[in-house]
């Protein structure tokens, strides 16, 4: 059996034993949080155990290393959508201790490109049409730093408003510990 045929029966036997109904909830976060953090296996269910958070609490933006890399790419989009379209008031960046993000180098990553097969002229396409391929593969140096790069893109972009505070935390993934690296309401009450 594959894993998409496994999932899709475990899908109807979840639907016919109406096992969703513990999950129904509507489009807004409860807590008026939007959360973006790093799609880490190890935060999967314990992030949101360890922020005391259920289905329907916040607005969950996972991606590697929770990584905000461009003001006008798909996650400042999905955190201006939460705040002007899905009422939330709230943004928390929460990177954690040995994230893979952490000394990505592109040169590595492209290694890896062509041995599965992505020739050297695809490579030269995307360098000639302008795609800055050494800084979309790296990642940083130390977490602390990605947090923290992330929440200034978040906190000084041009559409977002001024009374919403933007958090950065750091989380163990062995104990679900938070490290508060920058406090919102504080950063809000400077601005």
């Amino acid at each position: 059996m594959s894993l998409i045929t496994g999932i899709l029966e475990h899908n109807r036997t979840f639907v016919a034993n109406k096992d969703y109904i513990p999950y129904l909830t509507d489009q807004f976060p409860n807590m008026g949080l939007v959360v973006l953090t790093c799609m880490d296996t190890r935060l999967v269910e314990l992030l949101p155990r360890a922020m005391g958070i259920r289905n329907g609490d916040v607005k969950l933006i996972k991606n590697a290393g929770a990584i905000v890399s461009h003001p006008f790419g798909s996650v400042m989009r999905s955190i201006l959508v939460a705040v002007y379209e899905l009422k939330a008031t709230e943004v928390a960046v929460i990177g954690h201790y040995g994230c893979g993000m952490t000394g990505l180098e592109c040169g590595r990553v492209l290694d890896k490109v062509k041995e599965r097969g992505i020739s050297e002229e695809v490579i030269a396409t995307l360098r000639h049409a302008g795609i800055d391929l050494q800084k979309w593969l790296t990642g940083f140096d130390h977490v602390e730093t990605g947090v923290r790069e992330s929440v200034a893109i978040v906190k000084n972009h041009p559409l977002l408003p001024k009374d919403v505070a933007v958090h950065g935390m750091i989380m163990d993934p062995a104990t679900g510990r938070l490290d508060q690296v920058i406090d919102g309401y504080a950063e809000r009450q400077r601005s």
